[in-house]
């Protein structure tokens, strides 16, 4: 029984016979008849449509649905292939963090990290973040979760170090907080760390406090630059001889904008200015073994790897 039968039954229109001829008045009911169900069915497209694209995989589907590439040589072959071509930008060339994407070899999620929840995190993208949907396929997707599988840790690194001791270090004698943010508590001239532990290796925030001027994450980023652009120092110096130091905020042919160590936010017209000098490497202070000791250092590493950013409204009890 089709559809507009239905509809006729419904309102006890019977089938008009064979042969029979249909008034004008009759004619413009059957074409408004069919109308209203053109309507209505393409109200029930888009709205199934709008349901298909917001689908958020359930608990019980997370666990049940799984890679049906897992492990394939092949497959990891054609994911990391893939994986260079549309995710190398953020996520660097061997996904171990880049200037804008976390990094993924380290087993942690913060999107959740069963097989679906990755599927649908590459898919369809994070809400509010950097991360945008992709035009891949199903299978296309498959295969890049079975890359990233190659190369992440089921089981996260466990840290030897004393994560409330960093805390204490990190909001005391280091003066963490003057510069970074954490969870809208700190200073605005450095990098906000409060999603940090998701995005870098201990490895890496090792390596960047003893170093900061140092590239630790390879990534596709613009020629020149070991870091993102709004940690880089800049001075300028304007045509009455003011000189301005602080990390660079924005910049494009005609003006730039520069925060200063007391968080001051100065913007100014090129042409207004008698130089502007990038100096190639961080605000940052490097924190050698005469300021911060071994013992600290893995101290305030345990601590940095425990942010892991807000609670998504959803998961919380």
């Amino acid at each position: 029984m089709d559809l507009l039968e239905s509809f006729r039954r419904a309102e006890g229109v019977s089938k008009p016979p064979s042969g029979w001829n249909m008034t004008e008045k009759q004619r413009r009911i059957s074409h408004v008849t069919k109308t209203v169900l053109l309507f209505i069915g393409n109200c029930m497209i888009f709205l199934a449509a709008c349901t298909l694209s917001q689908r958020r995989y359930s608990a019980v589907e997370a666990q049940e649905l799984k890679n049906p590439l897992a492990g394939d040589p092949k497959e990891i072959q054609e994911g990391a292939f893939l994986f260079r071509g549309n995710c190398a930008l953020c996520h660097g060339l061997n996904a171990r963090g880049g200037g804008r994407g976390p990094d993924l070899t380290r087993g942690v999620w913060t999107h959740g990290g069963s097989d679906a929840e990755i599927f649908h995190t590459i898919l369809s993208g994070i809400p509010g973040t950097l991360m945008p949907a992709n035009e891949l396929t199903d299978l296309e997707v498959w295969e890049v979760v079975t890359y990233l599988r190659s190369l992440a840790r089921r089981v996260p690194k466990q840290l030897s170090g004393d994560l409330q001791a960093g805390e204490k270090l990190f909001q005391g004698d280091g003066n963490c907080w003057l510069c970074h943010m954490v969870n809208g508590r700190g200073g605005r001239v450095g990098p906000d760390l409060s999603s940090v532990g998701s995005r870098r290796s201990p490895e890496f925030l090792a390596g960047k406090i003893r170093n900061p001027n140092k590239n630790l994450a390879p990534a596709q980023m613009e020629p020149g630059k070991d870091w993102p652009f709004d940690a880089e120092a800049v001075l300028v110096v304007t045509q009455a001889g003011k000189t301005v130091r602080g990390v660079l905020r924005n910049e494009d042919t005609f003006s730039i904008q520069i925060m200063d160590l007391e968080e001051v936010l100065h913007l100014y017209l090129k042409k207004d200015l008698r130089d502007v000098t990038h100096e190639g490497k961080s605000l940052m202070p490097p924190y050698d073994e005469d300021l911060l000791s071994d013992r600290q250092l893995g101290d305030l590493v345990a601590y940095l790897d425990t942010l892991r950013g807000p609670v998504p409204a959803e998961n919380k009890q």
